[in-house]
């Protein structure tokens, strides 16, 4: 299994809407091309950022569909499957068409607060239903319960198609702990932009990412120089981007990301609810934090 192509800068794209709130798919390829254009690593399909939980089973397709299509085989592509109900989400990786699709990125249950017991027999479950890699998800912020080093690293030992996880746990020791025991080929990328550059200088494998929507470039050249030890430069584009990762997370993702977006002309800054979009002020502090940023 090549594990390399899932080092790097991936990106957690964004689903553009029209005003109609239906799925733009003329800016959704014109992301797709900006963010290969970009020299993003791999493109992620439905996460969060994609506000999965708001789309229905046929435009996640849809949004793959499109995606793979503009692609064209260029960069792996990894496809959010997840959930609280596992049968649920079994039933989706045998339904989906995930005939170009490298790996699938799945959040730990959420609401359900399941034991660690419960969170290894879920990704058990899931291993054991696809040949496909999965990448686990730790994102306590969104589903109110950790997966412990100890669960990470039991599935890492156990499950050959068990690759990766994303954490977003904002818990360096955690993350740590997981590099330090981890096996020498499970991969731990960020899950948070602003602890990217530490993480990859503790000894992480690159982040998937929200800011790399808007700037694929300048996140590339961070994540570039942290995994080849350049730590000096890493430092330098690290701290150039950092001002403006808060805002845009400030009233939701992806509403702030989605407004940079708009800035650049790839897609509109639609959202849908329970989202809305940011307020003039945050609006107003992005542009100026772009502007800097595009300056730089």
């Amino acid at each position: 299994m090549e594990l390399n192509r899932f080092k790097g800068l991936g990106v957690a794209m964004v689903t553009p809407f029209n005003t109609e709130g239906n799925i733009d798919t003329a800016a959704l390829k014109k992301l797709t091309t900006f963010l290969i254009d970009g020299g993003v690593d791999y493109l992620v399909v439905q996460g969060t950022t994609g506000e999965s939980p708001v789309l229905s089973k046929a435009e996640k397709q849809q949004t793959l569909d499109i995606v793979t299509e503009v692609n064209n085989g260029k960069l792996p592509i990894v496809f959010g499957i997840g959930g609280n109900n596992t049968a649920a989400v079994v039933n989706d990786l045998q339904t989906y068409n995930l005939s170009k699709v490298n790996a699938i990125l799945s959040a730990s249950p959420y609401y359900n607060k399941p034991t660690q017991e419960g969170i290894y027999q879920h990704y058990k479950t899931l291993a054991e239903a696809t040949s496909l890699p999965i990448i686990l998800y730790n994102v306590p912020g969104r589903t109110a319960s950790n997966v412990l080093p100890s669960t990470t690293l039991r599935l890492a030992n156990d499950f050959e198609n068990i690759i990766a996880v994303k954490e977003a746990s904002g818990d360096m020791e955690q993350i740590m702990t997981i590099i330090r025991q981890k096996p020498e080929e499970f991969l731990v990328i960020s899950g948070d932009d602003a602890l990217t550059m530490p993480i990859i200088a503790a000894g992480g494998n690159g982040v998937i990412s929200v800011i790399g929507n808007a700037f694929p470039i300048e996140f590339k050249n961070m994540v570039a120089a942290g995994l080849k030890d350049e730590m000096t430069a890493a430092r330098e584009l690290h701290y150039n981007l950092l001002p403006i990762i808060p805002l845009l997370f400030a009233e939701g993702n992806p509403a702030g990301v989605k407004e940079v977006l708009k800035f650049k002309g790839i897609c509109g800054d639609h959202v849908r609810l329970p989202l809305v979009n940011i307020s003039d002020n945050l609006k107003a502090a992005l542009q100026k934090e772009t502007d800097r940023i595009n300056k730089s």
